[in-house]
């Protein structure tokens, strides 16, 4: 296992210099399948022999000094990187987010070289499903990334063709999550998180255009902000009680232990930067300048979960505690106000981003709880969201090149005009927001969780957050299925194969997760509840899988009805009625005054009222209130 382990964390990094020296586009386009193929087959191995090992909780790497000492010089040299482009872009206060922690830590290891001697790498079920989530839905977003690209530039041609550099990004960026999720050794964690933080800073500015420098800053000093909190929690944890693991942490933490408990919070506020919980979430909404396979992956597969993930490894330490009631607060909140804020966005991949935010509020509060059942919750949250958000951004970008929009307007009747495309879309809309998929059965876990906890505020937020969830889901799925005009088929499906690949690849994943979910819940995910907390709670029964699978094929029947219907309606061609005189189209006609009209069917944003632009500054504000608040009551030994 252990050399299984050494390889998934150092291929993706080889691969990523063969895509870099690598400049024919048709010879790297094979290297780029080829490693794909290897990291979802070295993925499923890992499985395997973990597996074979009895799936127990396994401790590697007790003694590795040359491994730690390649990782801290490779932090220095990501130091000096980062500097070097802070000061070529005039942004000199950010790189000072990068040379404060980095020094702070290299001092901690150099000058305490007694530390309690514990496992760099521990591989357990939280692990491994964090390694099936980057190895699976990574590399499908890379092959999808190969066609998609070729199109990108060949309809910007004002940008200048850098695939070679974007594909060593992504390679370096699963290696990077590789051995983030993999590490139990707090000096290794730091490392791999600032290495995934500055690769999404290079993807979003990807393109060097003004905007996309600006908001490839903005995600870079707030998550290297998160970077310093996760740095000082270290080296305090560090100092106070000789030990650099992870498993100690959460083990102290759950013991009651003052040093533990302020390193939680600050690795915690670390992991909300990650998260773009609020008031850290405008680096993700900038994040849509960037490339579409970017977007999924930093908003699906990778970045975003590198948050989550901490805080679901903390959340035992968490549960009935300031720093539980802080992200919990925190979590709800982000659900509730970016719910609002997406409901007003005609922009497909804004709607994404905001829903991308939203769901991540939702994880966040369940680990806040840390509860076992509500970490059963977001744990399903987590699977349904990586599968379904990474099929949506793949699927809106290649809408996006067929139809040259990703306005959600624009989609009007796509099932008609795009139907792979649309019913794609379909079905990851439904796994976002509809029964029987596991979102909704995960809120509805949540809400129960919240409601025996008696934590009101987070029912409140859970409540009107899923209402307002379901508002724009339904807008969009309306105007996907609508027939209300019919408009000319004059766009092209350009999408290509290696497209189609993983895009039906993610819609069988989103089926069978949802008609497997007990299954999944009863073999895997309460084991892993129970390994965190000892006890579990038999949420679902695997009586209902037949209900689950009836349920699914009526949802699946509406837009194939839909389309049928559509088919027979041009052949049959009837004439509906219209306010005025139809002429002869179904699209246009002639009102009372004998002027000619255009019929639209368009969705109403409340752009005024609930906009970006209105909501997201005060709930800014209110959300580093709060934080700073709460930390100061944490850090100052106060609790609630």
């Amino acid at each position: 296992m252990a050399v299984i382990i050494s390889f998934l964390m150092i291929f993706p990094f080889a691969a990523a210099l063969l895509m870099y020296v690598t400049r024919v586009n048709r010879i790297r386009n094979v290297i780029s399948y080829i490693s794909a193929g290897i990291l979802i087959a070295a993925t499923g191995l890992l499985c395997a022999l973990w597996a074979a090992d009895g799936l127990n909780v396994t401790g590697l790497y007790e003694t590795a000094f040359i491994p730690d000492r390649l990782i801290l010089i490779s932090e220095l040299i990501l130091m000096v990187y980062v500097t070097a482009l802070c000061i070529k872009y005039k942004r000199y206060w950010v790189c000072l987010l990068s040379i404060v922690p980095t020094l702070l830590i290299a001092w901690f290891e150099l000058e305490t070289p007694e530390k309690s001697e514990a496992p760099r790498i521990v591989v357990d079920h939280l692990s491994i499903l964090m390694c099936v989530i980057i190895g699976i839905i990574g590399s499908f977003i890379i092959i999808y990334a190969v066609g998609y690209m070729h199109g990108y530039h060949h309809h910007h041609t004002e940008f200048r063709d850098r695939r070679y550099y974007f594909f060593t990004l992504l390679f370096v960026f699963l290696g990077a999550m590789y051995g983030f999720v993999l590490s139990d050794n707090l000096l290794w964690i730091d490392f791999f998180w600032e290495l995934t933080s500055v690769c999404s800073f290079l993807l979003i500015g990807y393109t060097h255009e003004p905007v996309a420098v600006k908001n490839s800053f903005r995600a870079l000093w707030m998550n290297l902000l998160g970077g310093t909190a996760l740095a000082v929690g270290i080296v305090y944890f560090g100092m106070s009680t000789g030990s650099v693991s992870l498993a100690d942490l959460v083990e102290l933490g759950q013991s009651g232990d003052p040093s533990a408990e302020v390193a939680v919070a600050l690795i915690a506020f670390a992991a909300l930067t990650k998260a773009a919980q609020m008031p850290f979430s405008t680096w993700l909404i900038g994040a849509m300048v960037a490339p579409t396979p970017s977007s999924a992956l930093l908003h699906s597969a990778t970045m975003v979960k590198a948050g989550i993930y901490v805080l679901f490894r903390l959340s035992p330490a968490m549960a009935s505690t300031t720093t539980g009631s802080m992200i919990s607060f925190i979590g709800g909140f982000t659900f509730l106000i970016t719910s609002f804020m997406a409901i007003a966005q005609s922009d497909g991949k804004k709607v994404l981003a905001f829903s991308t935010i939203s769901n991540l509020g939702l994880m966040v509060a369940c680990a806040g709880v840390g509860t076992a059942e509500t970490i059963w919750a977001g744990i399903f949250l987590m699977l349904f969201h990586a599968i379904s958000k990474s099929l949506l951004f793949q699927d809106v970008g290649a809408t996006e090149n067929s139809l040259h929009s990703r306005d959600i307007e624009d989609m009007h009747g796509l099932l008609y005009i795009l139907p792979r495309l649309a019913f794609f879309m379909f079905i990851g809309i439904a796994g976002m927001f509809l029964a029987p998929f596991g979102m909704l059965i995960s809120k509805w876990s949540a809400l129960k969780a919240s409601v025996n906890e008696g934590n009101i505020l987070l029912v409140f937020f859970i409540c009107f957050g899923s209402a307002t969830t379901s508002f724009y889901w339904t807008k969009w799925m309306g105007k996907i299925i609508s027939v209300s005009h019919m408009r000319e088929l004059t766009f092209k499906d350009i999408t290509k194969k290696n497209e189609l690949i993983s895009l039906s690849v993610h819609a069988v994943l989103m089926i069978a997760l949802c008609m497997l979910f007990p299954l999944l819940s009863r073999i895997y995910v309460n084991p892993l509840v129970e390994e965190m907390f000892g006890v579990y709670e038999d949420v679902l029964s695997t009586q209902i899988l037949l209900t689950l699978v009836v349920i699914i094929c009526i949802i699946f029947a509406i837009p194939l009805l839909a389309f049928v219907y559509s088919k027979r309606m041009r052949k049959t061609y009837v004439l509906s009625y219209m306010n005025g005189v139809n002429e002869g189209d179904n699209r246009k006609f002639t009102d009372s005054m004998g002027e000619p009209r255009t019929l639209w069917m368009s969705n109403f944003y409340f752009h005024k009222l609930i906009g970006q632009r209105k909501l997201m500054a005060p709930s800014q504000f209110f959300a580093a209130a709060v934080l700073v608040v709460m930390m100061s009551m944490i850090l100052g030994g106060v609790s609630l």
